[in-house]
């Protein structure tokens, strides 16, 4: 079993949730910002890996300038603004 020291303010914030109805007890508050941590994290690990990627992409050149992405962008839009 976990115990915890919340402090006052963290304390009674999820006491304000229990009696509120938001949550049976205090250990289901707890469970759900352990899970919502965990979630964070494994995004955070994601976006790392992503980039990760876009930096060896960049390395082995295999990337598109800029300005050739916004002109394929500005004449898509600019068809779509013909067409209306």
């Amino acid at each position: 079993m976990i115990s915890a020291d919340l402090g006052k303010s963290l304390e009674s914030y999820v006491q304000e949730l229990v009696d509120g109805g938001r949550y049976g007890s205090k250990s289901e508050v707890l469970r759900e910002g352990v899970r919502m941590i965990q979630e964070r994290e494994t995004q955070q690990e994601a976006l790392k890996a992503l980039i990760k990627q876009g930096l060896a992409d960049i390395e082995a050149g295999q990337t598109t300038p800029a300005e050739d992405v916004f002109a394929r962008l500005k004449a898509k839009y600019q068809a779509i603004a013909d067409k209306s």
